[in-house]
């Protein structure tokens, strides 16, 4: 690595390299489709979900054998989609469900239901499945389930505690698509977007047993004062209510293999920067809590590297939340614009460090870019334009901080999920 030092249009360009990279390893035409089973006796059906399911039914497609026949769907967020020649691409609402995404989920369960002992469901899932596959559970209502999402949204609660919720207001999720493909085989390759890659959170787990209960769904929607319809208060006080466990026979034909993760994909990253001379401090892919919070805990771990004269990379993935507190007004935000507002407030300007956050599907929470970058002068040209730093991260308004500025990074959908890349740099 040269010694020459790097000036600031070089930084930003090296760490948007770095994203990028991120973002290509975990592409589904590069990982997926040495992990295909063989053709089943019977027919296969290919059903997707989440914001890589038109890539993932693409490349599976591609690998798939001229002479054996697929059919089925892809359920995608809006924008996600691409051209398949075998498998019909719908692309629905995320991360709040629409009805063009409920009825998608009603056609492809009634798919699957149709399937028989020698016959196969090649499940594709990665991380926006939950919301996609929007199918309640029998009496209750598309809006009554939404309404919940969005309050879950809002709360500030982590995505392993919303699916434990989502599971039990389901027809398809927590192990009931798996349930209701039986007797035939269930093959289910996904990408995890989920801290720990635990296989019943990516997705809320429709293949895959369920270990929480619609107690633990009780408790989480009373922890965080969760207003609920009777019909959904109703129904998680039945029996009905409770999702298939590991003892269930149903799982004894299926298999589940992870084809790419946030771990893979943060150590891929870390390798490629120490093999070309640059000092990597790696913090792990499984960080979760506060943006606010995790941003102020790296601000001081760089400062305290750049007292040290320690120059280098600290490298991190995860999935932070923001809270919204109820009744207050809430502008535009994104967990990884809210992170780095709070990195450049706790950084205050300090000589030499830069830094990128951005989500690898190409969207920061429900709006148009993937994340934004910080730079030493960021807080001076912030406040040449009038912008109260402050006062934006206080009412989660850091994608409109760094709009003005013009520091967010734009990549469009990615069509691949594994979660927040964060990267800071110390010259």
């Amino acid at each position: 690595m040269s010694d020459t030092p790097l000036n600031t249009v070089e930084i930003r360009q090296f760490l948007r390299k770095l994203f990028d990279q991120a973002v290509a390893l975990a592409d589904p035409a590069n990982c997926l489709a040495g992990f295909l089973p063989d053709p089943p006796k019977g027919k296969t059906l290919i059903v997707a979900a989440g914001k890589a399911a038109a890539s993932m039914a693409h490349a599976a497609e591609r690998a798939w054998p001229d002479n054996r026949p697929i059919y089925g769907t892809a359920l995608t967020r809006y924008g996600h989609g691409m051209m398949c020649k075998r498998i019909d691409v719908i692309e629905a609402a995320h991360p709040v469900p629409d009805n063009r995404g409920h009825e998608a989920a009603q056609a492809l369960l009634r798919d699957v239901s149709n399937l028989e002992h020698d016959d196969m469901l090649l499940f594709l899932v990665s991380g926006g499945g939950s919301a996609l596959l929007a199918l309640p559970a029998p009496g209750i209502s598309l809006e009554e389930k939404k309404d919940v999402n969005k309050a879950l949204l809002m709360s500030g609660a982590p995505i392993g505690e919303m699916n434990v919720v989502r599971k039990h207001l389901s027809s398809i999720k927590g192990g009931r698509l798996a349930q209701a493909a039986h007797p035939a085989k269930v093959v289910t390759l996904a990408i995890s977007d989920v801290p720990g890659d635990d296989p019943s959170t990516i997705a809320s787990g429709p293949t895959v047993p369920d270990p929480s209960t619609r107690d633990d769904a009780k408790a989480i929607l009373t922890r965080y004062g969760i207003d609920l319809a009777p019909s959904v208060s109703g129904h998680l006080a039945l029996a009905s209510a409770e999702t298939p466990k590991p003892d269930n026979p149903i799982f004894r034909n299926t298999e589940f293999h992870m084809i790419s993760r946030p771990a893979d994909m943060l150590e891929a990253v870390v390798q490629e920067c120490r093999k070309n001379g640059h000092e990597v401090t790696s913090l792990g892919s499984d960080i979760e809590g506060e943006a606010s919070l995790i941003a102020q805990h790296h601000a001081r771990l760089a400062l305290q590297h750049h007292r040290e004269g320690k120059k280098g990379l600290i490298l991190s993935g995860g999935e932070t939340t923001v809270t919204v507190e109820k009744g207050k007004p809430s502008g535009r935000g994104g967990r990884n614009a809210e992170y780095l507002l709070s990195l450049a407030i706790a950084l205050d300007g300090a000589d030499n460090i830069y830094a990128l956050a951005a989500d690898t599907d190409g969207i920061d929470g429900s709006e148009d870019n993937a994340g934004s970058i910080i730079t030493p002068d960021t807080l001076t040209r912030a406040e040449a334009a009038g912008l109260n730093a402050q006062a934006m991260l206080d009412g989660h308004d850091a994608y409109t901080f760094f709009k003005q500025l013009g520091d967010l990074i734009i990549t469009g959908p990615t069509r691949t999920n594994v979660n927040d890349f964060r990267a800071i740099w110390i010259g």
